[in-house]
């Protein structure tokens, strides 16, 4: 039985699973992004992600530890040299996934998976923008009795002293109207 099992098997058998996802983890450490599909971009990265944490520590263990599962000299010695630096500081989340849309042959969803701290456009952005300043409401506190109300009395006379320059008959409501002109004014409008 496979009871809580959520590992996707990919369609292949766990030989040839093992082998494709330890060449993509490899491609990924030393490309820094791969194109691939969703399912294979979500398995990946539940394989890759454990690597890089292995990374942070850097002994001799965790290196053969590391190879075991990657198989790729060039791959273990860019993890541990290059990325485990930039990614120090960082408590987990090294990947991303981009959806690029659907795959022309066989209409699969297709992606980018990077590492995070990679991207230099996401990087910059993020840099740029300390982010949109929130416009929060006074609510709660009530304004005492005699603030504010020099403001209020301003408000009314302003009113009061601009001129209308509309006619009454102009702005008529249409609730005023009897339904029965106003089924005329329907037909109208239709005849025409």
């Amino acid at each position: 039985m496979r009871h809580q099992k959520k590992f996707n098997h990919l369609g292949r058998k766990s030989a040839h699973r093992k082998a494709m996802l330890s060449n993509m983890a490899a491609s990924l450490i030393i490309h820094k992004r791969i194109h691939t599909t969703v399912a294979k971009a979500k398995a990946l990265r539940i394989f890759v992600e454990p690597l890089i944490t292995k990374s942070k520590e850097d002994t001799t263990h965790s290196r053969r530890t590391v190879f075991s599962y990657l198989q790729s000299k060039e791959a273990v010695t860019e993890l541990f040299r290059e990325i485990s630096k930039k990614i120090m500081d960082r408590p987990g989340g090294y990947t991303r996934i981009l959806k690029t849309g659907n795959r022309f042959g066989d209409n699969a969803e297709m992606c980018l998976i990077e590492l995070v701290d990679y991207n230099e456009a996401m990087l910059s952005v993020k840099d740029d923008g300390k982010g949109k300043a929130t416009r929060r409401k006074r609510s709660g506190a009530k304004k005492k009795e005699g603030e504010g109300s020099e403001v209020k009395e301003a408000a009314k006379t302003v009113v009061e002293a601009k001129p209308k320059t509309v006619p009454e008959k102009a702005v008529e409501p249409v609730a005023e109207k009897e339904p029965e002109v106003l089924a005329e004014e329907g037909e109208e409008k239709t005849e025409a």
